[in-house]
């Protein structure tokens, strides 16, 4: 029981950090960028509580998978509209992926060097460990051309036609996004009750296990060469 309350602590504050650096990351790029729109709304900032969507931080912290409140941009204001949005749009998965390389060699570093303390060595080994994981993994799941998530956004600074994918996106991303979401935890459910046959049917599960095999590797193999 206490073990399960240190991971579930762990969880949150790594889900916290996770999303608030990927966030700010992208008031912070649009900012520069000659819109300062975040900073009117308040979203330059690091304080988590300017950031957080409830429903998507619950997702997160009990499935893995989840959003923060997108931050209002106003394009327009952009001195140069299409690198701006697209900077704009790929500076959170950009930031992620760069905590993700700084994550996990601390993770190590607490696996390996950090002595035997009650309660604190089990809640910094699970929130560093996190910290990578949930960076990597919030990069990932960022990547799906679904709205709202960034690839969308990215898709958007690219795609000037606007054709039919680009509105069948816009129009239905957000709920095949749940969808996927909703099955993956109930795979998940499942399989912790035994049925472990449901895990391969779970399909963001999939992809995400195989995009952060690959996109992860050049992570764990370089600071593999240092421990």
């Amino acid at each position: 029981m206490l073990d399960s309350l240190i991971e579930l602590l762990a969880s949150f504050c790594a889900v916290v950090v996770v999303l608030t650096l990927h966030e700010f990351a992208h008031a912070y790029v649009a900012y520069k960028c000659g819109d300062p729109t975040p900073k009117w709304n308040g979203r330059l900032s690091l304080d988590p509580l300017r950031h957080f969507d409830p429903v998507g931080l619950i997702c997160f912290t009990l499935v893995g998978f989840g959003w923060a409140k997108p931050v209002a941009i106003e394009p327009n204001n952009f001195r140069h509209y299409r690198l701006g949005l697209g900077l704009t749009a790929s500076a959170g998965i950009v930031m992620n992926y760069l905590t993700a390389f700084v994550f996990y060699p601390l993770s190590l570093l607490v696996l390996y060097f950090m002595p035997q303390i009650v309660f604190l060595t089990p809640f910094l080994t699970t929130l560093t460990y996190c910290l990578f994981a949930y960076s990597l993994s919030f990069f990932v799941f960022n990547l799906l051309p679904l709205y709202p998530l960034d690839g969308f956004r990215i898709l958007d600074a690219v795609d000037k036609r606007r054709g039919s994918v680009y509105r069948f996106l816009y129009r239905y991303g957000q709920i095949i996004l749940l969808a996927l979401i909703a099955e993956s935890f109930i795979c998940d459910l499942f399989v912790r009750f035994g049925i472990i046959q449901m895990q391969y049917f779970n399909i963001l599960g999939w992809f995400m296990t195989f995009a952060t095999e690959y996109l992860g590797w050049p992570i764990t193999a370089l600071w593999g060469l240092a421990f």
